[in-house]
């Protein structure tokens, strides 16, 4: 494959609801214009872009596949994404690099949820985009209807450019309300056609709501729109390419990808009115300088010096990692040196190429807009910024979702506690939208994601990839205890058993203190001498380990050293940690002790017509609302707090409630006294397991 100058790259992002067909459309482009050899099936696992164990066994799209083509003496770098929500990291890193996207719709099915998703993420980047229509060839599609159902949910941005010719199974061409011609396309052959004359007050109509469209892109045309003079065809197309680019146009057009129908012109709707990297984002790319939150505009420059934005990471147990990038200015060539500013480190490139799928294609420089792929570099994540070391910069991180959903994993082979951290480590640097800690309290190592889908590839990933074999099993509460009253207790430890004896006696208060715990000393008289002071205080941190109702960690504890005894021969540091211990243990639980749980802030995005059922739900959960404001996407932020205990099934709950249109960050926020009631319950949960 050639290397191509910036203004004849195109980058665009595939999107749409799952099974509306984008691996298809994908895949029919690439055999219709003769990339491919064959027609590849997602059922069969023949693509080029789902080429993964998991992809084929599933049969839908778990990662951003790049396939770069050449057409019309252009590159398109198309960036395949699934649509299966748990997945989205995926689609954020293809955004975040992508001058355009093609939202995919199936004709039968309409507007889904991934259709309003894929609306959402290109508005809110302000991305130029276009709608096409696949599968026209099913059964009671009713354009029309379509049109006008997108037009109500989308806004009068939506431009059809084009009518169908033939409904259903009949569906055989279209007609190109543009150039005002018809084509007819049977098997890999496309026909010019006249319009049939049934279609055309149905064409009349659609061409001038495209006119209108063009006339408000440009004063000058709404003012010829006005005298009522005609446009050319010239300033038809200027005008409409003008309107997508800001925004203000979404054309919208149709086909089959199962008949080949409708692939000619979506590339040319992809070359014609698609931004190139000059052109995406006004040519300029935000950074800030290193070090610094001093921002910076980063010409997209060909001249420049070199940088660059890893978006995502590939982890090959045998291949090793590969990591894709977007060139931002300059180019990179094999053997260079660049500085890598998120990890403050210089990074040595090797070979540098193009992936197809999985194919790599060698190449000897990587231009500036253009998309490639180096292995094997050493501290490079997703997100990070590449850069020539005269010009340190960091481009803003790229937005991945924090994790919603939180499950417990353990070996089940004895041995490969090691081999388990290691092997999700490798999968975290691929997919930055899950993570991994190990809970000191329950012991338990815990992996938190977007949804269940997205933990059970993970786990297969470990079997499939690195022969770790784990289970998900029910995750414990990181209870906590504390008291609520005060009381003294004295702890005496006395031991003598020939020889020297041991001796340690302290009188100790325990009250409730706003800190996790806080020791203080009020001897008089030297009762305990001060050198055994810290040997107390050690006593009692230790016992603050296991409370007095189910053994969870004590916190909110002041102890106060108040009085005690010695013996000149047979106290020592050992002999006071245990009698301290020994008054934690009789004290605690005369002082009221009390169970607390930890308590999670939650931020819930949903449509205002779930609002009910969401308030209803927290309520149901112990949860409190804490306020509410509108959501820049339309909609609600809620504002809650709700107990970690009832939040488990929350993120599977939260898209039944909301058909999947909602979405929710969740963060730890404080302990909280757990009810009476429930505490009785763990406590003999805890005596069980015991």
């Amino acid at each position: 494959m050639k290397q191509y100058t910036s203004d004849k790259i195109r980058n665009v992002t595939l999107l749409g609801h799952g099974n509306s067909g984008k691996t298809s459309l994908l895949e029919a482009i690439l055999f219709d214009k003769k990339v491919t050899g064959r027609l590849g099936s997602v059922d069969d696992g023949t693509t080029v872009s789902d080429y993964s164990k998991e992809e084929i066994q599933r049969k839908f799209t778990i990662s951003t596949s790049l396939v770069p083509m050449e057409w019309a003496d252009k590159k398109i770098n198309f960036l395949d994404t699934p649509g299966y929500f748990d997945f989205v990291g995926e689609t954020i890193g293809a955004l975040s690099i992508s001058g355009g996207a093609v939202i995919v719709i199936d004709a039968s099915s309409g507007i889904e949820v991934g259709t309003e998703k894929a609306w959402q993420y290109t508005e809110q980047r302000k991305m130029p985009r276009i709608l096409f229509i696949n599968k026209m060839d099913k059964e009671n599609i009713n354009y029309v209807q379509l049109i006008e159902k997108l037009k109500a949910e989308f806004g009068a941005k939506i431009a059809p450019f084009v009518v169908p010719i033939g409904d259903d199974e009949e569906f055989k061409g279209y007609v190109n309300v543009v150039d005002m011609q018809g084509r007819i396309i049977e098997g890999d052959k496309v026909f010019d056609a006249e319009i049939p004359e049934e279609l055309n007050e149905r064409v009349t109509t659609v061409r001038e709501m495209l006119i209108e469209s063009v006339a408000e892109s440009d004063e000058a045309l709404l003012e010829k729109f006005f005298e009522g003079e005609e446009f050319t065809e010239e300033e038809i197309r200027l005008g409409l390419r003008k309107g997508v680019l800001n925004g203000e146009v979404v054309p919208v057009v149709v086909g089959s990808a199962s008949k080949l129908v409708g692939i000619t012109m979506l590339l040319d709707m992809i070359t014609d009115y698609l931004p190139t990297p000059l052109e995406a984002g006004g040519g300029v790319v935000k950074a800030f300088k290193e070090g610094t939150q001093e921002e910076v505009e980063i010409a997209v420059d060909p001249a420049g010096p070199f940088s660059a934005q890893v978006f995502k990471t590939i982890v090959d147990p045998f291949i090793g990692k590969i990591s894709l990038f977007k060139v931002i200015s300059g180019s990179l060539k094999k053997e260079m040196e660049v500085y890598n500013t998120n990890k403050e480190t210089t990074e040595r490139i090797g070979n540098v190429f193009y992936l197809m799928g999985k194919k790599q294609i060698e190449a000897t420089e990587i231009g500036t807009g253009d998309i490639g792929a180096v292995a094997k570099l050493s501290v490079t994540q997703s997100g990070d910024t590449l850069c020539d070391k005269k010009r340190k910069i960091k481009f803003a991180p790229i937005p991945f979702l924090s994790p919603g959903l939180f499950k417990a994993i353990q070996p089940k082979s004895k041995g490969d506690e090691d081999k388990i951290g290691t092997a999700l480590q490798r999968l975290n640097e691929e997919d930055p939208t899950f993570s991994i800690t190990r809970n000191s309290v329950t012991k338990q190592m815990i992996i938190g994601g977007q949804g269940t889908m997205q933990l059970l590839v993970i786990v297969d990933k470990l079997k499939e990839a690195f022969d770790v074999e784990v289970e998900m099993i029910p995750q414990k509460i990181a209870y906590r205890e504390s008291i609520k009253g005060t009381v003294t207790q004295q702890g005496k430890y006395k031991k003598q058993s020939g020889g020297a004896g041991q001796y340690g006696d302290v009188v100790i208060q325990f009250e409730p203190s706003d800190e996790d715990f806080v020791f203080e000393e009020k001897i008089f008289g030297g009762s305990v001498p001060r050198n055994y002071f810290p040997s107390v205080e050690k006593g009692l941190e230790e016992a603050l380990e296991r409370g007095p109702l189910a053994g969870f960690p004590v916190v909110g504890l002041k102890a106060t050293l108040l009085d005690g005894s010695y013996h000149a021969v047979d106290s020592s540091d050992i002999a006071f940690k245990v009698a301290a211990s020994l008054a934690f243990k009789e004290g605690l639980p005369k002082a009221n002790p009390i169970l607390l749980e930890p308590i999670m802030h939650l931020e819930i995005t949903i449509p205002d017509d779930y609002m009910g059922d969401i308030i209803g739900d927290l309520n149901k959960r112990r949860g409190r609302i804490l306020g509410m404001q509108p959501s820049e996407g339309g909609g609600q932020t809620v504002f809650a707090e709700a107990p970690e205990a009832e939040l488990f099934s929350y993120s599977s709950d939260l898209r039944s409630m909301t058909q999947a249109r909602g979405n929710f960050t969740v963060t730890f926020e404080r302990y909280d006294e757990v009810p009476a009631m429930i505490t009785e319950k763990v406590i003999e949960e805890v005596k069980k397991e015991d």
